[in-house]
Formats: C-alpha cells, structure tokens, sequence
C-alpha cells in the first residue's frame, strides 16, 4: 500500500495564506477554509494563518493541527482589539513578521500559494517569500486597496498614500501567476490596474451555503417571532456594519417611512459604524428599525429567513473593491435582494440578469425610500422573485462549481501558464 508521504509527494504542494482560518466563521475565515479543504485531493494543501481575533476572539487553536487533510499552521501574533486602528495595526505588523518567517521556512522551490488581500499587506510579505524561496503566488483579492479606503473616505485618490500603493500594487501584481477576483466589476478594475502585465486576471464568485442555507416558511420564523414583527413587511441587513458600507440611506429611508406602520427594518451584525447606527436610532427615535447582534454562521438559516427582502448595500465608490458574500446566502435563502450599489458593479448585475430585486445608487435616500413603498404595494412579485432567487443560487453559485474554478485555475492554470 502506498504510504500518504509518497502519495503527498506526487501531488503539487498549495499553500494557502489568510489571516483568518477555522475556526474563524467570518467571511474571509470560511471561504478561505473552504476552498483549503476542497482542493485537499488535488494539492497537498498547507495553511498558514493567524490565531483566531475576529467571531472567535478569546479562543486559542493549536499552534499546527491537520483538519480534514489540510496542514494548519498558526502564526504567533498579538491579538488585540481589531476595532482600535493602533491595536489593529499592532496585530498587521506582528503576524506579518511571524507569517514572513514561517513562510521563509516552510516554502519550497516549486510551491503554489494562494494569498487573499485582507489584511492587505499579508499579499506583500507572501511576494517576498515566494520570490525568495522560489514558490509561485496567486491573488485572491476579497478588497481592492487603495480603492477601499477612497471609499470609506480615509484617503483621498490622489493623496500621496494611494499613489504609493498604486505604486507597491504594479510590483506585487507583475510577480503574481495570476489574480483571482470575486466579482466581474472586480476583475474589471484589476484589468485596468495590471495592463501591459500580461497577468491572468479572473471573476470566481463566492458561493451560496446551499448545504445548510434553504428557504424556510416565514410563518415559522423564530426570530420574527421573538421581536414580534411577524406581521410587518420585513427588510433585513446582516453583515458586517463597516465603513465601506452604506448604512446612512437605509436609516434617511426608515425615517421617511416612519409613519408606515406596516414597515420595518432589522440591522443585524456588528462593525464600526454600529455605535452611529444605535445612536441614530434613538436620536431619531426611530420605532421603525431594530438592532439584533451578531449571530453565529449555524444561525443563518434562521435570520436570512427573518424577512420579505434582503438589503445589500455599499457606499459610492465601491465599483470593483468588493462583493458582499451575504448576497449569495440571501439568494439561497429564497430572498429577493434590494441592493443599494453602483450600476455594472457584480451585485446589480446579479439583480438585473436573473430578475431577483431591485437596485438604488448609494446615497439616494429619497430614490431608497420610494422604492420601498413600491415594493410593499406590489409585494404579490415576491413569490416569483424568491423561487428565481433559489433557482439562481443553486444553479450558479454552488460551492462544486466555485471550487471546480479554482481546481482548474490552479492546478495547471490557462493553457500552462503557471511559469515552473
């Protein structure tokens, strides 16, 4: 019988890199470990990450484990509040350095490395490493930098900053295999950013959790019941409250709709932006709109079902930067989506091509408001827009198809074009 050293040895070797990884549930946490463990037959699959500082805060995993025939190896670092920029910083600079030695010992001429672009500078200190040791990286760009940050308003585009990260970008994307985007829009705007490269640049969304996400009957939803909002017109935001994210319409919006008794709106998760968002509230004193805390990924089921329409909403600006994972659980959960997004960016495209809600620029809380009232007063459009929603999840962004993208991108890559 073959021995699992000399079946490892016949495989490419795949090291994965993200700060985040079981048993970390937040976005990048999961899908990174996901796709770790579905090209688990394909590479021998390693994993350097951090210690666990976001949902899993407090918890203290092994410092090397072997999970579901992926290598994991964690990087020491300090682990301090991420929501106080001098902590988070603090936390960048010491897992780096720990990932940057770990990985300078570990590689190996010929390896294959996937890194993700949160935090953005892991991508830079893995360049260095594959460079040095003779290894081939792959980009997996969750958030466009400096774009994000222009965005969320903390640089502008032509400062001094931005340039010299559209600068520091040119090197890290010449030496890359390839980029991966999650988005069309996404891919777009990396096009643009590494033309006269030559580097490989594709979209391969995320994927829908269709495993454990389904529609469930909105009569029956505990949530629902346990605010007491099973007879309102539910509209639902879950996710991660951040600065990238427009929550400043959907509170305008409420507060024009505040007579519409009718009406209610559910902001569930947490992020920086939720001490304005609670304040708000009560200095409006909305009766319309209420605060639920961040709940578990098991509990998706549940709260994606809590509602008529799931809201998925960016700031200006945010073209090409990101993609809201939540979306595609929404979808698996039968919900139309109103997207409060920029046009052409990947989720109104979604919204458009399979007819599965509606779509408002950012910042238009008066365009937000009425097509709220639109939606309640032909609400009998939603049966239909649920069954395409499901329909679409299933059929496009299942996990199989995601992970067999991936398969294909990194094991031989388009046409060879992995350089070794």
């Amino acid at each position: 019988m073959e021995s699992d050293t000399s079946t490892e040895s016949r495989r490419p070797r795949l090291w994965v890199i993200s700060e985040l990884y079981y048993p970390e549930e937040t976005s990048t946490g999961y899908y990174l470990t996901r796709i770790a463990e579905g090209l688990a037959d394909d590479f021998a699959v390693k994993v350097i990450c951090g210690q666990p500082n976001y949902s899993k805060r407090g918890v203290v995993a092994p410092s090397f484990e072997v999970r579901r025939g992926v290598e994991i190896h964690r990087a020491a670092g300090t682990t301090l509040n991420k929501n106080v920029i001098l902590f988070r910083l603090l936390n960048m600079l010491t897992l780096g350095l720990s990932t940057l030695l770990k990985a300078l010992r570990l590689f190996r001429k010929g390896d294959r490395v996937l890194v993700v672009t949160n935090p953005p500078t892991m991508p830079f200190i893995i360049a260095i490493a594959s460079l040095l040791r003779g290894g081939a990286y792959t980009l997996l760009v969750h958030d466009n930098y400096p774009e994000i940050l222009v965005a969320a308003g903390k640089t502008g585009p032509n400062s001094l900053f931005a340039r010299s990260m559209d600068f520091l970008n040119r090197w890290l994307y010449k030496h890359a295999e390839r980029i991966i985007a999650v988005g069309r829009d996404m891919r777009q705007l990396l096009e643009v950013k590494t033309v006269g490269l030559g580097i490989p640049v594709e979209a391969i969304p995320n994927w829908a959790e269709l495993e454990t996400v389904e529609p469930r009957p909105r009569s029956e939803n505990a949530l629902l019941a346990e605010l007491g909002l099973s007879d309102k017109f539910v509209l639902l935001y879950a996710g991660n409250m951040g600065y990238p994210n427009d929550l400043e319409s959907i509170v305008d919006a409420a507060d024009g709709l505040r007579d519409e008794c009718g009406i209610h709106f559910i902001f569930l998760g947490a992020g920086v932006k939720r001490p304005w968002l609670e304040k708000e509230i009560s200095r409006r004193n909305l009766p319309n709109i209420t605060i639920v805390d961040q709940r578990p990924r098991s509990d998706q089921p549940i709260f994606l079902s809590a509602c008529d329409v799931a809201i998925v909403s960016l700031v200006d600006k945010m073209w090409g930067v990101s993609v809201p994972s939540r979306t595609y659980n929404a979808l698996a959960a039968g919900k139309p989506l109103l997207g409060i997004v920029e046009p052409g960016s990947e989720v109104d495209l979604v919204i458009k091509e399979e007819r599965i809600g509606w779509t408002v620029p950012p910042g238009r809380a008066d365009q937000l408001e009425a097509e709220i009232r639109g939606i309640v007063s032909d609400r009998g459009q939603l049966g239909a827009m649920s069954e395409r929603a499901r329909t679409t999840a299933t059929s496009k962004y299942s996990f199989e198809a995601a992970i067999g993208k991936y398969r294909a991108a990194l094991i031989t890559g388009d046409n060879g074009l992995i350089k070794h």
